[in-house]
């Protein structure tokens, strides 16, 4: 390993020749103060360990001040951590991972929505995964990917060497394989694209994998990049760990029992017994925290092991968040503001604290500069690293824009559901999540957050100059990662008859939706492939009717149909012609006058015929 210079740290974190041109509108450049330093010491790469929860919010912890839920382990971790206090991700998932996995703004990955075909990432992407692995780490994710659940996007096929996961956004959902629908407990999940029955919680699970994985590669003396992206506390709540929720059930969690003495109050009403089963998917995360504390301990690791804790958006449902306004899907505070604890006793102060703006866009900076790997060439990164800021280096920082936007939607739409802040001001326009568009002109919102942190006085009629200068970036900003590419917002499409995914699995989370509710019963969609030519069977998967009927398949729009018995919940087309390239797939079921689409296919390219 060649040794590490000031000089290439430095030319790292200021991107001279790549901030300025990659992210020109957004990203601030810095420089280290003793930037005349002519050299370091050797550092030995560091051993990664990423951990995001799903739908945990910045106040379900007991060090951001939560006195009911039970979380000693990552508490403890804070406490030995350097953190950044004004760290941002997405307000809803997958986008905060396509974030998070390239350093660049979701809306260049083409992954802009959480379900529907909208939560694949384009496999064009570059992935800390890919870039860790090339260059010599051992890589592996155990949990939630949501960024793809076929080739070419699943997290196999993205860098990770070991993957341990469930399929679409999360369990319980219509990616589920037959027979594990919904099951936290004892789930099927998928290793190295291959289902596998599991025994035990999903949480112990993913933790006890990882610790095997971590062990392995300590014992090759093999850095390692470990992804933990857990699925909980995400619904359904109806598995959950027992013990824990016995333990909830005996304590009160009225929003009375909530310190409401500062920022925005909770309502009157709660849903205690929702909560009792969140918070013990939390205390069960935390308890496999210190487990793997305890591994990295045992293996004396622990010193050079740079440990990330973060959330993936706010809370799934209004509940303590210190204060903060919003939820999971809001682009105010509460929805968007996650904890960022940085353990690595080796070259982090514990308690250091940096109030710099950062996001999710700048994990994986920070996790190259730590490591002493440069940005591959050619690959333009929004994001900045950390690392000086975690260190508690004197450096010289601009100010930069940071935005976040989700909303539904097949594309972004200017002003929907965005925020866009700097060190002191955040532009907002909170027109909702759950929505393709808005009617109107936008209701801006203006807050001066260095000093109304809890976004209670909207200056936007006060500061007009302010609210058009961010205004001004913001569609600076938006023009600039809709260009990315060509057609920048069409869907990546799925690849079939490959070798490297046959059978390929097709379900509700990838088709494009075209009639009821996206995964209603009788909704109805198509897949968009890419094919390889050749001969296939499609055998689908969907719901009983109690009245006969047919099921009619389309490629490109040529038909071919089954009769359906009453109460069937299969049926199987064989020898199928699919060309080769772009495909259009179409399944249907008519039974009456009422037609729908199906639950999932399995489409399978056969193999040549001899002679």
């Amino acid at each position: 390993m060649p040794p590490l210079t000031i000089t290439f740290v430095r030319n790292r974190r200021t991107g001279l020749t790549c901030s300025i041109v990659v992210t020109a509108f957004f990203t601030a450049l810095f420089v280290r103060a003793d930037s005349m330093a002519f050299a370091a010491e050797p550092v030995q790469r560091p051993n990664i360990v990423l951990i995001m929860t799903d739908d945990q919010g910045y106040g379900d912890f007991g060090v951001t001040g939560n006195p009911v839920i039970r979380t000693p382990n990552i508490d403890a971790m804070a406490k030995r951590s350097a953190t950044m206090t004004n760290f941002y991700v997405s307000p809803v998932c997958a986008p905060t991972r396509a974030c998070l996995m390239t350093g660049r703004y979701n809306y260049r990955t083409r992954c802009i929505d959480t379900y529907i075909g909208r939560a694949m990432m384009s496999p064009d992407e570059v992935t800390a995964a890919e870039i860790l692995g090339g260059n010599g780490y051992s890589t592996g994710i155990f949990g939630k990917w949501h960024l793809g659940d076929c080739y070419p996007m699943r997290p196999m096929d993205q860098g990770f060497q070991e993957s341990l996961v469930h399929r679409g956004g999360g369990i319980g959902q219509p990616s589920d394989p037959p027979g594990a629908e919904g099951k936290y407990t004892d789930p099927i999940l998928f290793r190295n694209g291959v289902a596998e029955q599991q025994r035990g919680y999903c949480t112990d699970v993913y933790y006890s994998n990882a610790r095997a994985f971590i062990e392995k590669s300590a014992k090759r003396k093999q850095p390692f990049f470990v992804y933990l992206p857990d699925n909980c506390p995400h619904g359904p709540f109806d598995d959950v760990p027992r013990e824990d929720l016995a333990a909830y059930k005996q304590l009160d969690l009225a929003n009375s029992a909530f310190p409401q003495n500062r920022g925005h109050k909770l309502p009157r009403q709660a849903n205690v017994d929702q909560r009792a089963r969140i918070f013990a998917m939390i205390t069960n995360v935390d308890r496999n925290i210190g487990r793997l504390f305890e591994t990295l301990k045992s293996l004396g690791i622990v010193d050079n092991t740079l440990v990330i804790f973060m959330v993936d958006n706010g809370p799934n449902g209004r509940r303590y968040v210190a204060g903060y306004k919003g939820n999971k899907s809001h682009v105010h505070e509460g929805g968007i503001r996650s904890p960022f604890f940085v353990q690595w006793p080796a070259q982090l102060k514990a308690g250091h604290k940096s109030d710099v703006v950062s996001a999710h866009i700048d994990v994986l900076p920070t996790l190259l500069d730590a490591s002493g790997i440069d940005v591959p060439a050619g690959l333009k990164l929004d994001g900045r690293s950390m690392l000086p800021m975690l260190k508690g280096e004197a450096v010289h920082l601009l100010d930069r824009h940071l935005v976040i936007q989700s909303h539904r939607g097949d594309q972004p739409v200017r002003y929907h559901n965005f925020m866009i802040r700097n060190s002191k001001w955040k532009l907002v326009h909170p027109s909702g999540f759950g929505r393709e568009s808005f009617t109107g002109p936008p209701k801006f919102e203006l807050y001066d957050l260095a000093n109304d942190p809890y976004e209670e006085h909207d200056t936007a009629a006060a500061q007009p100059e302010v609210l058009r200068q961010l205004k001004t970036e913001y569609d600076r900003w938006f023009d600039d990662v809709g260009s990315t590419r060509p057609n920048n917002y069409a869907p990546p499409r799925i690849h079939v008859g490959t070798p490297h995914e046959n059978p390929c699995v097709l379900t509700r989370q990838d088709w494009r939706h075209t009639s009821g509710r996206p995964w209603a019963r009788d909704s109805s969609g198509h897949w968009l492939l890419t094919a390889t030519a050749g001969n296939y069977n499609i055998r689908c998967r969907f719901s009983p009717s109690n009245v006969a009927g047919v099921a009619r398949l389309r490629v490109n729009g040529k038909s071919t149909k089954l009769k359906l018995a009453a109460n069937a919940t299969t049926c199987e087309f064989t020898g199928v012609t699919v060309p080769a390239g772009s495909v259009r797939l179409d399944v249907e079921l008519t039974h009456g006058e009422k037609t729908r689409g199906i639950h999932q296919a399995d489409m399978e390219k056969m193999p040549l015929a001899d002679g």
